[in-house]
């Protein structure tokens, strides 16, 4: 079975581990966060950092988030550098696929060990 937008997520994941294993762990999310930019510039995708977010309950906007990197307008990037990813990093990037048009979302850790989640929220449940 293949996954909506495996080839790009299977990339960025490539990019991460090259990131990941040229500065290790240690760095604050930033560091990782314009590395990354680097390196998918330097691969002919398109990365907008701090790409906004509008959360809108009742046609009125309650919110506005920034993540940290939207690939080829399709795959929310979000970058952590700690011990360990936690459930509540995971409902932040859900939070993100449901308040936006974007499908698939990578969830990427540079701790002192690397960790990758992927999460999909299908425009249609939304």
């Amino acid at each position: 079975m293949a996954y909506k937008h495996e080839e790009l997520t299977r990339h960025i994941i490539e990019l991460f581990y090259k990131v990941y294993n040229s500065l290790g762990y240690g760095f604050l999310e930033k560091v990782y966060e314009n590395a990354l930019a680097i390196e998918f510039k330097n691969s002919g995708l398109d990365a907008k950092p701090q790409a906004p977010i509008k959360v809108v309950y009742n046609r009125q906007i309650v919110g506005e988030y920034y993540i940290d990197l939207l690939v080829e307008d399709c795959v929310i990037v979000e970058i952590k550098a700690v011990k360990s990813l936690l459930k509540e990093h995971e409902a932040q990037l859900l939070n993100y696929l449901k308040a936006s048009r974007m499908e698939v979302g990578l969830l990427l850790n540079f701790g002192p060990k690397p960790q990758i989640s992927r999460k999909i929220f299908d425009n249609h449940r939304k």
